[in-house]
């Protein structure tokens, strides 16, 4: 063969080779493909890995995932999706981060199981040049891009605001039993300390509290029926409870053990279906909305913008993650009772009256004005 011929079968078969790979997405982990292509977007990016952390939390499947890809098909109509859930199991979530970056990820927007031990991870994508962007949760110690989330203190002192103010308008007197979430979640500590700034001088002592291992109702439902155990059904007025998971865990133990959870006020968070739907009810006394939809789509822009060489706007806040000041989104989270949750979760079509209203709390909507 001529150096002419060889040369252009080498062009030729390298120009295919580079197509395939252009073209071809792989299944994650938990069975779902690659995304990308058929939105309104423009083009001009690469492949964006989203990696978020477990799916006990309904959030993550039923809101984070989808308004990102649906943002980034829309900013972007040729950036590949690469998903992967890590089932609360942070080697797991590595593995799945390696994997992305294989596959050509440019970008990695991260959501940590393990806030610290994610920094294996950061090292790695910025080996490879890749921005990496901390979703919900922050990477400590580690050299992220980007941080977006909501300012998780103050959801903390909002928890603890309207538990404290329940109990009082009540004129209930005892003691309260703290749910908290995960250990190795820093936002569950930073939900934690917001809390105790309120509690701590509010003049309710804790009689009872738990760190909730991978944020579990089941592990929360646990601990919920120890501290009864411990100080008895009549122990305590009030549970602060660090999410809406945990809150149905320990409310599930008030009923097993024969107390009514109408009688003592129980905090949550994240909006959850099933926690707007106790919260009608009264078995469950209030919830903080986060605008998921509007933090998925801002990562999803950050996302398109750095896969597409542009400097991101809009990160004006400055949080210190421990390495460097990371330049932040923050938004604001939001108290919800019975009395607001037309004025937000339902005007925010952040789920539907239909969805809400089924069953035997269509005469809790009714009452509060859901229609």
């Amino acid at each position: 063969m001529s150096r002419l011929k060889f040369f252009a079968l080498a062009v030729t078969l390298v120009g295919a080779f580079a197509f395939a790979l252009a073209s071809c997405g792989g299944d994650d982990d938990n069975g779902s493909s690659n995304s990308g292509g058929g939105g309104g977007g423009g083009g001009g990016g690469g492949s964006i890995a989203l990696l978020l952390p477990e799916s006990k939390t309904a959030r993550y499947e039923s809101q984070d995932r989808p308004n990102f890809e649906r943002k980034v098909k829309e900013l972007c109509s040729d950036c590949p999706i690469i998903y992967s859930n890590a089932d609360q199991d942070a080697a797991k979530q590595q593995q799945q981060a390696e994997a992305a970056i294989t596959k050509g990820a440019k970008v990695l927007v991260l959501d940590p199981v393990d806030a610290a031990s994610a920094g294996a991870i950061v090292n790695r994508a910025k080996q490879s040049k890749i921005p990496v962007v901390s979703y919900d949760r922050l990477i400590t110690d580690a050299d992220i891009d980007y941080y977006i989330s909501f300012d998780n203190e103050k959801v903390g002192k909002l928890q603890g605001d309207s538990l404290v103010k329940k109990l009082k308008d009540d004129g209930a007197k005892g003691s309260i039993v703290m749910i908290n979430g995960a250990p190795t979640d820093n936002n569950a500590k930073l939900f934690k300390q917001g809390a105790h700034s309120v509690i701590d001088s509010s003049g309710f002592k804790v009689a009872k509290e738990y760190d909730t291992p991978d944020w579990s109702p089941d592990k929360a439902q646990q601990e919920m029926e120890q501290a009864i155990t411990a100080i008895g059904k009549g122990g305590f007025v009030g549970v602060y409870a660090a999410n809406d998971g945990t809150a149905g865990g320990a409310i599930a133990a008030m009923k097993g053990n024969g107390i009514d959870p109408t009688k003592v006020p129980t905090t949550g968070q994240d909006a959850e279906l099933a926690a707007i739907q106790r919260i009608l009810v009264d078995e469950q006394y209030m919830t903080v909305y986060k605008a998921i939809k509007a933090e998925a789509e801002a990562a999803g822009q950050l996302a398109v913008d750095l896969a597409q060489g542009k400097t991101p706007s809009g990160a004006d806040a400055k949080i210190d993650n421990g390495t460097k000041q990371v330049p932040s989104i923050l938004l604001t989270p939001v108290a919800v009772t019975k009395d607001n949750i037309n004025d937000t979760i339902v005007k925010d079509k952040f789920w539907s009256v239909s969805e809400i209203c089924t069953g035997k709390y269509a005469a809790g909507c009714k009452s509060a004005g859901i229609q």
